[in-house]
């Protein structure tokens, strides 16, 4: 396990992220590669979900309006819109 992604479980638990949250801050972190088709697939299944689907969006949203270091953020919710909105 990296760093970054124990990181990433130590925030997950402190924030008490639900699990709509954390699938959306994996699928949008700033590792270089993108998230898999099986991640958005799950993602997009929990939109059906009226609580998932604010939970998720407020965590798009959040990605949305991240800036400087975390430039990956946004370039990767920016791939997710379409997926989660159809």
């Amino acid at each position: 396990m990296t760093t970054s992604a124990l990181r990433r479980q130590v925030k997950n638990l402190v924030h008490n992220y639900s699990d709509a949250e954390i699938k959306v801050r994996e699928a949008t972190s700033n590792d270089p590669w993108g998230p898999s088709s099986s991640l958005m697939s799950e993602i997009a299944e929990l939109t059906f979900s009226v609580v998932a689907f604010s939970e998720v969006m407020a965590m798009v949203w959040k990605r949305l309006n991240d800036h400087g270091k975390n430039w990956r953020h946004v370039y990767k919710v920016s791939g997710c819109g379409p997926l989660n909105i159809s």
